[in-house]
């Protein structure tokens, strides 16, 4: 049953990231979803490491540019190239071109490169030189930025942020999970994964995530969670409509990983943190208080009421 093999998934990217089965499955989820996933961290915790495993274990086409601030659009996208001998323009395929695309630190590049994206995210396509072209489907972005202020970085805007469907953060590795790094590490664990689910595995999977049974009153708890991030004040910046429709297919997705086919108010909560903290920002009465973006989250869950499971 495909619905088995995100177990499978599960279990092989936990064997090489240990102890982050709470990220891992918020990832599997995004993906499941449909959607775009950026993962915030110093270097060195394991984000390139997660996105590689992912897709060797989903046998993914997978394709990793290193953001720096000489890469430009082209690399990305796409370039026509005039051929001498048929006398006509060529187009070459970017990096885009595949089924996990994998921007390495992307908010240390140009303004200019990072829009390249944007197009890319929403639409699934890619436009060069006025032709349109359909990006392979399933198609994942996972971006990796380090934190804000880190030598080299600049802040992504609004609008790029916004079509990230969650934002994860991989953290330090506990003691223990330490020592189990340093143990494997000699083996390379990622050269040794095998794939465990197909494209198309993944794609009927996505098209029961789509199917999943959701009650008005998630529907309207839903709104209601996003509609107080706009006029509470311990928010000065709401989430958008997107972010409506990110909360609502991420907690469609998570049923699925529970085996369940429909949506409980739980489902919703678990995902909310990822889901809405990229897309808010705090108020000056919640920084002035010492209030950070976990506790805000948090507060929110309790403000709004929860209907029954």
């Amino acid at each position: 049953m495909p619905e088995l093999k995100t177990i499978e998934v599960e279990k092989t990217v936990n064997s090489v990231i240990k102890g982050k089965e709470d990220v891992v499955k918020k990832v599997l989820a995004a993906i499941l979803a449909g959607g775009h996933i950026l993962m915030e961290d110093i270097p060195g915790v394991g984000k390139t490491t997660l996105a590689t495993t992912f897709a060797r274990s989903m046998s993914l086409d997978y394709k990793r540019v290193q953001f720096t601030p000489d890469v430009l659009p082209s690399d990305i996208l796409g370039f026509s190239m005039y051929n001498s001998q048929t006398k006509e323009f060529e187009y070459r395929k970017g990096a885009v071109f595949c089924n996990l695309f994998l921007a390495d630190e992307i908010n240390r590049t140009s303004p200019k490169t990072q829009s390249a994206l944007l197009e890319v995210m929403e639409e699934g396509t890619a436009t060069v030189d006025g032709v349109t072209r359909e990006l392979p489907s399933p198609f994942t972005v996972i971006a990796t930025e380090n934190p804000y202020g880190s030598s080299g970085t600049q802040m992504l805007p609004e609008s790029q942020l916004d079509r990230f469907m969650i934002c994860v953060t991989m953290g330090y590795p506990a003691h223990e999970d330490a020592v189990a790094i340093l143990k494997g590490n000699a083996s390379e664990p990622v050269k040794h994964i095998q794939p465990c689910m197909n494209v198309e595995e993944l794609t009927e999977l996505r098209g029961m995530t789509k199917e999943v049974f959701v009650k008005d009153d998630i529907y309207e708890y839903i709104v209601n969670l996003v509609e107080e991030t706009r006029r509470n004040p311990m928010f000065s910046m709401g989430a958008s409509p997107r972010g409506t429709i990110a909360l609502l297919k991420m907690a469609k997705a998570m049923a699925v990983l529970e085996a369940r086919d429909y949506v409980t108010a739980e489902d919703v909560q678990q995902v909310s943190r990822a889901t809405l903290g990229h897309r808010v920002k705090l108020g000056q009465k919640a920084r002035a208080e010492g209030v950070n973006m976990d506790r805000a989250i948090r507060a929110l869950l309790e403000t709004v009421k929860s209907p029954r499971s």
